[in-house]
């Protein structure tokens, strides 16, 4: 090997890096063990850990704690430099956020109430959850179809006062559509750095932002994040800071009694029979005052009443002279706001209010209540004065020592604050802060204007929520809503239960590779060893140094990876044992050993490095964490096999000792092997068509266990202190929620729950509903007195609770299910039209993708009979098209192989020789398919027995098709490439030698 020098240089150079970058992993690792040892000695409670573990981490920051000789670190230096876990393995909240392009479009058009504006806007919306276009290109068809005369450029759209300089009234359609397609990618790149803002203030370790395509969707991974719910306030408020005058609360007092009368026959439909729409008005009138005295607590409310007064029945209170008006509870407010906003509620208000905008106030920790305000609206619907003018905020306290957050507002602001704080001052009125709709506070002002622009908003805060909100204003706010469309959230005692479990099972299955290669190929075995280990520490510092994050399912490509080092070392020692039999010295074996694999090695991985390309351009999270791991082990297995092993090898033969490849139990194993294959073939084409048309009839008939990836919904995984029985959970979840699916998932204590319930729902809210409802399904069989917040982390030693959240909208759901469609199209194309180009024959290409057809359909069809027996979950997710990709490129692997023998013995020996030829290159190349197929099987079932239950859908999925594509390889594509060969040479007989 020419240039030892040059790779000796280079290994040493990769490997000293490698160890350097890693170096801060175990740094990093060692300093969080000693903190939790320190938590653990300071209070027995598991739940009050994590916080000692906090504020020791804190109090060491910016400590010098890592000494490399020719440079310090401090354990945020260390931290920043340590491998990136992911969710999976570190716990945390991985979401995608659709920003509203419906809100946006809203906002250009000064929210407009042209009809067709507003129609067009709600087909696009019904549009979306079909279509793969863009909302504002669905938003542009749905336009197009009704709009007769109007226009997009009509003053009551676009050709505004705001988009005047850019949008004028003799505009086309088609002139005004790239404008106001710059206008949405501006305001989505606004909010992507808002976004980013507000995650940077929010101090998590190794934050992920990103934009997804020029879709409205902005990917943010935030692994090791303990505070998911705070989390998920912050990235979804809107920020809409405005500043309201209100009206005084008795003053609507009277509305609430006539409103509760015009509601009584609406509501209750006995009471509709009985009373006629003219005594409503009387009745009204005459009994408001015995109300409002009944309100303020003159005369008690006759309990037999209790039902029949829609709104009073509600009322818990009401404001005592400030500008609240009531007081309701909190689980009502809903159903109060649907009242007060109904048609013939509202046409009970006097001209002068009749632009009244009824808020809620922020609800108290520990309160069940809520306030109900007044604010003085007006036709716009538009503040006197909103957060665009806030220049800064800062979290303070007030004479209380209470949490607040105190804004400074530029000059604009500031003399707009000093005449409403001077109005209020005059009239002894208040001024509403509203941030997102809800009432923060309403001050009175008891010193005159206030000038210099200087405000606070003050509520019942904690001191997390202070500091969130004055980071969401001095961020900036969206432009539009944020919608959680897709979310994942891990506990952080999972990803430790993973980060074990998954070190194990690799360690094994490692430990089983290095005996084998050992124990196969003695002394040569070792030195492929030598290689791997290399390989994987090559592997782990690329990661670590490219700041690439490593998941669970990547732990599965290192695996994976291991298989590929093996399998490069296998051909190149099989092909250095033919040339020994052919009675060459060892030097000359083992160059044209190396030579003769090169060609095959290339061809293999390139194959495999396409498919893991595709996964990750297609894939998000752990699966392209996954795609990463298995590209960047293509490329360093490559390297070790090609350059290291040779290294070792040539040093080890230069010395003039003896290296025979093999030891005294392998040694003769699989040589001369004389199995007509080709004639074999016809049986093997009834026995896959077989296989094929069971797989097509469950698929047909049972289908398959599609995950909430491609349907939609949300899933829990939940665990209990004891076995519990799916089946009853089952049925408990059903009756609350009317969709539901239960699974055991590894242990009979932990289930995994599946629903749809409110799946169309993307709001905060809607997410809090399903998971307190499912608490309370579920508490007949979590521990007694558990707490909702206990079992929204998982509390006790034992971690009962959700360990595990995922939610999927049905939009999502399809865009996951298209773009698995074409990955996995796209990587069969893609592997075609590579093996037509090297070897210049379409019968190979036809034999190589008939071959992946054949294994990706019986996958589907051994995962569509078994789903429902198995003790693991089999759902179609995308681990499963990870799972697809990876079988596509082993499958081709091992086609690609056998494919290069072929090519290589019709050269050599002329022809196709009727098949000879092709069984020939089959029984060559048998040693290294079966050795190969094993030592990967080895590997992949210690961690599908031993590792994360997690991982054990996507594993099987690819032991099942590194089975059936070992097979396929030898029996489908083989065979199948030489029957549409129109020159085949002399046909064999069935029971010729070769």
């Amino acid at each position: 090997m020419q240039n030892k020098g040059l790779v000796k240089l280079f290994a040493v150079l990769f490997g000293l890096v490698s160890i350097y970058q890693l170096s801060f992993t175990f740094k990093a690792n060692q300093i969080e063990n000693r903190a939790e040892e320190i938590a653990a000695r300071k209070t027995d409670n598991p739940d009050l850990r994590a916080d000692y573990e906090t504020n020791y981490l804190d109090s060491i920051a910016n400590q010098e704690v890592f000494n490399l000789g020719i440079a310090n670190y401090t354990y945020n230096e260390v931290r920043d430099k340590a491998m990136n876990l992911g969710l999976d393995l570190k716990g945390g909240i991985n979401v995608i956020l659709e920003i509203s392009v419906k809100d946006i479009l809203k906002g250009l058009a000064n929210n407009s109430k042209d009809p067709v504006f507003n129609k067009a806007l709600d087909d696009a919306s019904e549009l979306q959850k079909t279509s793969q276009n863009a909302y504002v290109d669905d938003f542009f068809i749905a336009f197009d179809k009704i709009k007769g005369d109007q226009k997009l450029a009509s003053p009551d759209i676009f050709a505004n006062r705001t988009l005047s300089e850019e949008i004028t009234f003799d505009m086309s359609d088609r002139a005004v559509q790239p404008i106001i397609r710059q206008k949405v990618d501006e305001s989505i790149i606004s909010a992507f750095e808002v976004l980013r803002k507000r995650i940077d203030k929010f101090g998590v370790t190794s934050p992920n932002i990103q934009r997804l395509g020029n879709t409205g969707r902005i990917l943010v991974e935030l692994p090791g994040a303990k505070d998911v719910e705070r989390i998920k306030n912050l990235l979804q408020s809107t920020a809409q800071l405005e500043f309201w005058d209100v009206y005084r609360g008795e003053e609507f007092l009277p509305f609430l009694a006539q409103a509760n009368e015009v509601l009584k026959p609406l509501v209750n439909k006995d009471a509709k029979s009985e009373v006629a729409d003219s005594e409503i008005v009387t009745d009204t009138i005459d009994d408001a005052d015995s109300r409002i005295k009944e309100l303020t607590g003159v005369i008690d409310t006759d309990s037999t009443e209790v039902g029949e007064n829609p709104i009073l029945d509600l009322l818990r209170g009401y404001g005592a002279g400030g500008p609240v008006v009531a007081i309701f509870e909190a689980n009502d407010k809903d159903l109060v706001m649907e009242y007060l906003n109904m048609p013939q509620v509202r046409s009970l208000l006097p001209t002068d209010q009749r632009y009244v905008k009824f808020a809620w106030g922020i609800q108290a920790k520990n309160s069940e209540f809520v306030d109900l305000y007044a604010i003085k609206g007006n036709r716009d619907n538009t503040p006197e004065l909103s957060g665009a003018v806030i220049t800064d905020a800062r979290q303070a306290y007030n004479q209380r020592n209470q949490p607040t957050v105190s804004m400074q507002m530029n000059s604009k602001g500031a003399k707009i604050w000093e005449e409403m704080t001077g109005r209020a001052y005059a009239q002894q009125s208040q001024i509403a802060i509203v941030l997102d709709d809800i009432v923060y506070s309403a001050p009175g002002v008891t010193t005159g204007p206030i000038s210099g622009g200087n405000s606070e908003i003050s509520g019942s805060f904690t001191l997390n929520e202070a500091i969130d909100l004055a980071n969401v204003l001095r961020a900036g706010k969206l432009p539009a809503k944020a919608d959680i469309v897709q979310a994942d959230e891990v506990g952080a005692s999972l990803g430790q239960e993973a980060i074990e479990s998954g070190t194990t099972s690799f360690l094994i299955a490692l430990s089983l590779v290095l005996v084998w290669m050992v124990v196969y190929y003695g002394r040569g075995g070792l030195f492929a060893d030598i290689a791997l280990l290399l390989n994987i520490l090559l592997v782990f510092g690329v990661l670590s140094g490219l700041g690439a994050v490593l998941t669970l399912p990547g732990l599965a490509g290192i695996v994976l990876t291991i298989g590929m080092s093996v399998d490069a070392n296998v051909i190149i020692f099989e092909r250095i044992k033919e040339e020994l039999a052919k009675g060459k010295s060892r030097r000359e074996a083992v160059k044209d050993g190396f030579s003769n694999a090169l060609s095959s090695i290339l061809d293999a991985n390139i194959t495999t490095l396409l498919t893991a390309i595709i996964l990750f351009v297609f894939g998000t999270g752990p699966i392209k964490g996954f795609a990463t791991t298995l590209i960047i082990g293509i490329v360093t297995s490559l390297f070790t096999a090609i350059f290291i092993t040779r290294l070792l090898v040539d040093w080890y033969v230069g010395k003039g000792k003896e290296l025979t490849f093999t030891t005294a139990i392998t040694k003769g194993l699989f040589q001369n092997m004389n199995i007509n294959f080709i004639s074999k073939r016809k049986v093997s084409y009834v026995i896959s068509a077989i296989a094929i048309l069971l797989s097509l009839f469950s698929l047909f008939t049972k289908g398959l266990d599609q995950g909430i990836d491609f349907v939609g919904g949300r899933t829990y995984q939940v665990r209990f202190g004891q076995e519990v029985n799916p089946e009853e959970v089952k049925a408990d979840v059903l009756e609350a929620f009317g969709s539901a699916e239960v699974k055991t998932i590894g242990s009979s204590h932990q289930l995994k729950i599946s629903t749809k319930y409110l799946v169309d729902v993307n709001t905060a809210e809607a997410d809090e509903k399903v998971q307190s409802e499912l608490f309370e399904t579920l508490i007949p069989y979590l521990p007694k007195g558990m707490t909702f917040e206990d079992f929204k982390v998982g509390s006790g030693d034992k971690k009962i609770g959700q360990m595990f959240s995922s939610k999927v909208s049905p939009t999502i759901a399809d865009d996951i299910k298209t773009e698995s469609f074409w990955a996995v199209i796209g990587s069969l194309v893609v592997v075609f039209l590579y093996i037509l180009l090297r070897f210049k024959r379409w019968q190979f290409s036809l034999g190589a993708v008939a071959a992946v057809f054949h294994d990706v359909i019986i996958v589907l069809g051994i995962f569509s009979f078994f789903y429902t027996f198995m003790p693991f979950s089999m759902e179609i997710d995308q681990a499963f098209i990870a799972a697809i990709l990876t079988v596509i490129g082993y499958s081709l692997n091992d086609t690609v192989i056998i494919f290069d023998r072929v090519r290589e013995t019709v050269m050599e020996r002329g022809g196709f020789a009727g098949g000879r030829n092709i069984n020939f290159a089959i029984n060559s190349t048998i040693s290294r398919t079966l050795n190969t197929s094993l030592t990967t099987l080895v590997v992949l079932l210690a961690i599908f027995l031993l590792g994360a239950d997690s991982l054990r859908g996507l594993l099987f999925a690819i032991i099942v098709g590194i089975v059936v594509g070992t097979y396929s390889s030898i029996f489908i594509a083989t065979p199948l490439m030489y029957d549409t060969l129109k020159n085949k040479g002399e046909v064999i007989d069935e029971d010729s030698k070769i």
